[in-house]
């Protein structure tokens, strides 16, 4: 594996290009009504950590009946899914604290 040097937020366009600006302005420009939309994005993320947490039960379940004797494997199951209904847990405050700065700005 080797670093090639870094790039931007945008994607592979690299910090150090020599392109110019109206060329890169160009590449970073949405077309239309491509890809999914935001609430297609969130419910497949709520959808990753409803999996996540499905797997981590399972894993349990087969190191409790003797099935699987990895206990690494299951600790990391649940460490994935934790992981994942935290990040979940804090963005729905972020988004609840966010809504109701916006409610209590005057107009």
């Amino acid at each position: 594996m080797s670093i090639t040097g870094p790039v931007s937020a945008f994607g592979a366009l690299p910090l150090h290009s020599t392109t110019s600006s109206t060329n890169l302005t160009q590449n970073i420009k949405p077309q239309g009504n491509e890809g999914p939309s935001f609430g297609d994005r969130v419910n497949d993320a709520i959808n990753n950590v409803a999996q996540s947490q499905s797997n981590a039960a399972d894993a349990a379940k087969a190191y409790e009946t003797g099935k699987t004797d990895d206990i690494a494997s299951v600790m990391v199951e649940q460490q994935v899914a934790s992981l994942g209904f935290q990040m979940t847990l804090q963005v729905r405050n972020k988004a609840l604290s966010a809504y109701r700065d916006i409610m209590n700005m005057p107009v």
